[in-house]
C-alpha cells in the first residue's frame, strides 16, 4: 500500500492540526474520516491498523489528532467535547474541499461518541461506525477519581492518563455533563454501526446496547469477542476494519463512490509496497506492476516486460478483430499468446531483419494466434499477414525514440 501522507489543516479554534492520509492502490471508493480515542493519537496501533485495513479495502482514511493531542498544536487543557465536534467538522471541510467530502465516520471510544455527535453536522457522510464508544459523555470523567474534587475547587487538576500528565479544567467537566449523546443518536437519521467487546473493561457493553437502543434503523452491532478496549491485537483491528468496509459498502450508492478525474498519459507511481510494485493510473484505469517474487518483487502484477506483451497481445486481437468485421468473415473468438525471451542474433533462425548484423542478444516475441472454429489454409496466411500491421507490432520492430527529462520540483 501507498505510505500515509502527513498533513495539515487549520481546526475550530485555528490551530494547526496533524493528520494522516491513508490510501488504497489505485482510486479511492470512498472516504473515511477516523476519530482516535480520549487522549489518544492518530498514530495509536489501532488507528494506523484499521486505516490501513480499510485502505487496502479501497477506502481512503483521514485520521488526525485533536486539538493539543499528538502532533497537533494547541494546548489540551483549553479542549473539551464541544471542541473535538467542531475539530471533526473542520476535518470534514478540509476533506471536502481538498480530497472528497467524507462518506464514512468511524470514532474509537470516546472519538466514538464524538463522530455520533458531529455526524448530524456534516451532511455528506451516509454511514457512522463506533468501536467501543461510551453512551454517555460524561462517562469519560470516570478515569479522574478523586481529581474531580481538585477541579471543583481549584478550577483544575493536574491527572495522569496511560502514564501521561494532563491538565483538566472545569470547562472540560462542565461541557462532557452538557451534551445528550443519546439525543443525538436518536436524530442523526444515518446508518449505524456498533462494534464493541463483550469483555471491554474500560467501556463496559451496556454502552453499546444504550447507543443500539437509541438510534433509529437502519442500524447493525458487530460483537468484537475477545478484544481490549484499545484493540492492542493486530487481528482485531482488521477485522473491525472488513467489517466496517463491508457494511459500509450497501449505503455508498453510485453518486457516492469517489469520482475520478483520470490522467491525460500514463502514470506510474511507486506504492511503497514491497521493492518493485508501482501502481499505474491510465485514463480511469488502475492497475498494479511488479516483479516476480524469484527476484525480489511481490508478484502482484504483471512485469514491465509483461506489458509489452500484453500490448502486443491485445493490439493483434484487436487488429484482427477489426479486420474481420470489415470483411464480414464471421470470425470466431481470437486468443493471441505472447512469449517473450532474450536470444542470440546470431543463432536466431526465425528473426529475420531484427537480427540483421546485430551482436549478442535481441528481444524475441513469439505470437500464437487461435481462433475458435475451423478456418482454411488462405485464411490462417491472411490473419499472420493482419497480424503484422499491428500498430505495437509496427513500433516494437521499427524501434522508438524515448525522450527523458527531469521534472521541475516546487523548489526549481
Amino acid at each position: 500500500m501507498p505510505a500515509p501522507q502527513r498533513i495539515l489543516f487549520p481546526g475550530a479554534t485555528g490551530h494547526e492540526l496533524a493528520a494522516r492520509l491513508d490510501l488504497p492502490v489505485g482510486t479511492p471508493r470512498a472516504y473515511a474520516l477516523f476519530a482516535h480515542c480520549f487522549t489518544c493519537s492518530k498514530d495509536l496501533a489501532a488507528a494506523r491498523r484499521i486505516a490501513q485495513g480499510l485502505a487496502e479495502e479501497g477506502i481512503g482514511v483521514v485520521r488526525f489528532d485533536f486539538t493539543g493531542l499528538g502532533h497537533s498544536d494547541g494546548e489540551f487543557a483549553n479542549t473539551n467535547f464541544s471542541s473535538n465536534i467542531a475539530d471533526l467538522v473542520a476535518a470534514a471541510d478540509y476533506m471536502r474541499a481538498n480530497l472528497a467530502a467524507p462518506s464514512i465516520l468511524i470514532g474509537h471510544s470516546l472519538g466514538g461518541a464524538a463522530v455520533l455527535a458531529a455526524a448530524g453536522e456534516i451532511a455528506d457522510v451516509k454511514a457512522v461506525a463506533t468501536i467501543g464508544a461510551p453512551s454517555d459523555v460524561a462517562h469519560v470523567l470516570h478515569q479522574f477519581g478523586s481529581s474531580l474534587d481538585e477541579v471543583a475547587a481549584e478550577g483544575e487538576a493536574h491527572v495522569r492518563l496511560g502514564g501521561r500528565p494532563f491538565t483538566i479544567k472545569r470547562q472540560f467537566i462542565e461541557d462532557a455533563g452538557g451534551h445528550d449523546l443519546l439525543a443525538r443518536i436518536g436524530a442523526m437519521k444515518k446508518p449505524l454501526l456498533v462494534l464493541h467487546s463483550p469483555t471491554d473493561e474500560i467501556v463496559g457493553i451496556e454502552n453499546a446496547s444504550a447507543i443500539f437502543k437509541a438510534a433509529k434503523h437502519p442500524k447493525s452491532f458487530i460483537s468484537l469477542d475477545n478484544a481490549d478496549h484499545l484493540l492492542t491485537r493486530a487481528e482485531d483491528a482488521a477485522y473491525a476494519a472488513r467489517v466496517i468496509s463491508a457494511w459500509a459498502a450497501r449505503f455508498l450508492s453510485a453518486e457516492n463512490i469517489v469520482a475520478d478525474q483520470g490522467v491525460e498519459n500514463v502514470v506510474v507511481t511507486e506504492t511503497a509496497a514491497g521493492k518493485f510494485q508501482n501502481s499505474v493510473r491510465s485514463g480511469a484505469h488502475r492497475i498494479l506492476t511488479d516483479e516476480p517474487e524469484s527476484v525480489g518483487g511481490l508478484d502482484s502484477g504483471p512485469s514491465p516486460y509483461d506489458f509489452l506483451s500484453i500490448a502486443l497481445g491485445a493490439c493483434t486481437s484487436m487488429t484482427l478483430r477489426m479486420y474481420a468485421d470489415r470483411k464480414k468473415l464471421g470470425l470466431g473468438r481470437i486468443s493471441v499468446e505472447v512469449r517473450h525471451g532474450k536470444v542470440d542474433a546470431a543463432h536466431c533462425e526465425d528473426c529475420e531483419a531484427a537480427a540483421e548484423g546485430r551482436e549478442g542478444r535481441i528481444d524475441r516475441f513469439e505470437r500464437i494466434i487461435s481462433v475458435e472454429g475451423a478456418i482454411d489454409a488462405g485464411l490462417r496466411e491472411k490473419l499472420v499477414e493482419i497480424a503484422g500491421k499491428c500498430p505495437v507490432h509496427r513500433t516494437l520492430e521499427a524501434g522508438s525514440a524515448v525522450v527523458t527529462r527531469i521534472a521541475r520540483g516546487v523548489a526549481d
